[in-house]
């Protein structure tokens, strides 16, 4: 194939990438079910909240497992049973509903469609740094931008349809629609042939070329990739957190500012905050990824880190609705940021020869945030935005010290 048609289907694998991410970040407007949940059943915000911490928990680990089997099997592969499984997921949350079963919903939205959407979310990254070495940090900020901003349209429509047919029929409708889209999308996915680069680039000095990467049994024996495992997991916890909780926080804001507001209304109002931040949520991925492009990616994290716990500090004395909604917007941005910075981050210190596992293993930390985040924010949520804050700057100073690695061969 020429380098032109190779050049065509590249930007062809992005699109389809976006499309499925934004199914995929889907799950980040779970606190918009919370509450119906909650008075359908009689179950408590703790219980509920756990299919979050389940979720977050199991995408981590498949995505770990998932980077993996991209390396072994190739990217249509996982991502294929990465589509079927969380469409099904969805489906049996409906289901779940339907019956009044907690453990069916842990079941198929925390663990089946946690699998499927895990081996779903780590295949286009690991897919999209071979194809675009280029421009590592567009193009996952591209990739994952679509995963921060799937809870915009989520949260824009799934309160409406709750209202007016109820939990299971939205889960329903949305478990099929994911089931067709997101395993459609994979069956674009295709790893470059070995050894391309777009045209007339040279790779620079300052990273880590494909010859020369790190497998994972030489990165993770060096402290630089446990130094990006504790950052990612910092920045996740406390972005985590904030969003298992961001609908009834934003409904707490609106009820002080908005005296006789109706329960309906409320619930509307929560989820067009969340859905707002969510588009910043996936507008951060690509502007800090982009950014970190420029002016690096430790200059990205710490700025990122310095910046959120700033604000989480001063967030609990926020009573405006406008002021709350641009902070949360701020922070999903922080927070989107993360993760698409972070792979290019990656990349850059190990090289992109077996990124599937180097940073498919590293998304653990994922997994430990998605448990760490919202527990926090549902056991203590008189002190959690503080302890967030705490989190960020530890994550802040291990950003400060972090130098790469040096050269396997050197080491």
């Amino acid at each position: 194939m020429s380098n032109e048609n190779l050049e065509s289907k590249r930007w062809l694998i992005a699109g389809a990438a976006i499309i499925m991410q934004l199914c995929l970040g889907t799950v980040y407007a779970w606190s918009v079910f919370k509450l119906p949940l909650m008075k359908a059943h009689g179950w408590s915000d703790f219980e509920v909240s756990s299919t979050m911490m389940i979720l977050m928990a199991v995408i981590g680990v498949s995505a770990a497992f998932g980077g993996t089997l991209v390396d072994k099997k190739g990217p249509r592969f996982v991502a294929s049973i990465g589509g079927i499984l969380f469409g099904s997921g969805v489906l049996l949350a409906g289901f779940a509903d339907q019956v009044g079963n907690l453990f069916l919903l842990y079941l198929g939205f925390g663990i089946i469609g946690g699998l499927g959407n895990g081996f779903g979310y780590v295949t286009p990254i690991a897919t999209l740094i071979r194809w675009f070495p280029d421009k590592r940090g567009l193009i996952t900020g591209l990739a994952v931008m679509g995963f921060g901003a799937g809870a915009f349209f989520m949260g824009k429509i799934a309160p409406g349809m709750v209202n007016d047919m109820g939990v299971a029929q939205t889960f329903y409708i949305w478990g099929l629609i994911f089931l067709v889209v997101v395993t459609g999308c994979a069956q674009f996915y295709k790893n470059p042939p070995k050894g391309w680069l777009p045209a007339g680039w040279t790779p620079p000095t300052t990273t880590v070329s494909a010859a020369d990467s790190f497998t994972f049994e030489e990165a993770v024996r060096r402290p630089q990739w446990w130094m990006l495992w504790g950052m990612l997991f910092l920045n996740v916890s406390a972005g985590l957190g904030l969003i298992s909780q961001l609908s009834p926080l934003a409904q707490d804001v609106v009820r002080k500012a908005t005296p006789g507001i109706s329960p309906a209304e409320l619930a509307v109002a929560g989820g067009t905050i969340l859905a707002i931040a969510s588009i910043f949520n996936g507008l951060g991925r690509l502007f800090w990824a982009s950014l970190s492009d420029k002016i690096g990616r430790k200059m990205v994290f710490m700025v990122m880190f310095a910046s959120q716990a700033a604000l989480y500090i001063f967030l609990p004395q926020i009573s405006n609705v406008m002021l709350f909604t641009v902070i949360a917007c701020y922070l999903l941005a922080c927070y989107g940021g993360g993760f698409a910075t972070m792979p290019p981050f990656t990349a850059d210190s190990f090289g992109p020869g077996y990124i599937g596992k180097v940073y498919g293993m590293m998304l653990t930390a994922w997994a430990c945030a998605g448990v760490v985040g919202p527990f926090v924010f549902a056991k203590i949520p008189g002190i959690a935005l503080y302890v967030a804050a705490g989190l960020l700057i530890a994550g802040f100073v291990i950003a400060l010290v972090y130098t790469r690695p040096a050269h396997k061969a050197k080491a």
